[in-house]
């Protein structure tokens, strides 16, 4: 069986590398986990529950860009300089989660080129999928109908 999201792009040998700085947390619905902007040190692997980024929106209420799930990777900003949040997040459900300390997880990645690799080729695919996600639901949001369609 496969696993999902970041646990999936690791071999079993970095999963549990990583898992030996993981703790477990959770947030209950409506609990606001971080803000665009903000000072990212930290990221989470969702393990139950539903969350949401957004991005604000000028002189409007912030866009949900996507809901993230089981498996899913949240706070992808931590891993990568200048480690501020590029959106916010708010637990959509209760969610329980893995929490790593984002300088930790850097500091084992020095000391394992492999790993960082893994890593750094999953955040990669993720940065790109939030971007797209950012883009077509902003489009949806705030462009004249059509204005977003592809040729």
């Amino acid at each position: 069986m496969t696993r999902p999201g970041v646990f999936g792009a690791l071999t079993q040998e970095h999963r549990e590398q990583l898992m030996t700085l993981a703790r477990e947390v959770s947030f209950e619905t409506g609990e606001r986990i971080f803000n665009e902007g903000g000072r990212a040190d930290r990221f989470w692997i969702i393990h139950t529950g539903t969350v949401a980024l957004d991005v604000h929106v000028p002189g409007r209420q912030a866009a949900v860009i996507e809901t993230l799930g089981a498996g899913r990777l949240l706070g992808w900003s931590a891993l990568v300089p200048p480690c501020h949040w590029h959106m916010g997040a708010e637990a959509a459900s209760p969610v329980r989660a893995y929490e790593f300390d984002a300088e930790a997880v850097r500091e084992m990645c020095v000391e394992d080129p492999a790993l960082d690799h893994e890593l750094c080729t999953y955040v990669t695919g993720v940065i790109a999928r939030r971007l797209r996600s950012a883009r077509v639901r902003l489009l949806d949001l705030y462009a004249p109908h059509g204005a977003g369609e592809v040729p």
